[in-house]
């Protein structure tokens, strides 16, 4: 399964969600048609395989092995989320891409909500921010949709979450 989803996020991550057509999912996935359909009987089944894909990947980028330091924790933190787009997808992210292609899913915005709760989460705890999830949410957004406008917005996203701690501290 894992396979699968892989397959499916890098597909739905190159081509959006609306152009891939089953069969390039399933040539993206690896596996015949009969396969896929087995363990993932519906397109909506299948775009929410390759966001909790994705969401497995991201948290473990951004937060395996993050210094224990809070400053070097959230400066390695914006690194990682500036190294991420510029490897990963430069055009925003791919959770509400998802959401915008479905509007009306509430599967999918509920588990845009998960995403980004748990990343918010994470991050102050990881920096010695608890309290601030939603400051801090805000300059990571910000840094992932100003990318495909600004390019590397790194040194900005840096100046300001040493702000929140210069601030709290």
């Amino acid at each position: 399964m894992i396979k699968i989803a892989a397959g499916l996020e890098r597909a739905f991550a190159a081509r959006g969600f609306a152009e891939p057509s089953v069969e390039h999912l399933r040539d993206a996935a690896g596996v015949s048609l009969r396969t896929l359909y087995k363990y993932l009987p519906s397109r909506a089944d299948m775009v929410l395989a390759a966001l909790e894909h994705r969401h497995t990947r991201y948290l473990a980028r951004l937060f395996d092995d993050l210094p224990e330091a809070p400053d070097a924790a959230l400066d390695a933190l914006i690194d990682r989320i500036g190294a991420w787009m510029a490897r990963e997808t430069s055009h925003g992210c791919l959770f509400h891409g998802a959401v915008a292609a479905d509007p009306g899913s509430s599967r999918l915005r509920e588990m845009l909500q998960r995403h980004k709760g748990e990343v918010a989460h994470r991050a102050a705890a990881a920096t010695g921010l608890p309290g601030h999830e939603t400051e801090l949410l805000i300059i990571m957004e910000g840094l992932t949709q100003t990318w495909s406008l600004q390019g590397d917005a790194v040194t900005g996203a840096k100046r300001l979450a040493h702000s929140l701690r210069r601030r709290d501290g």
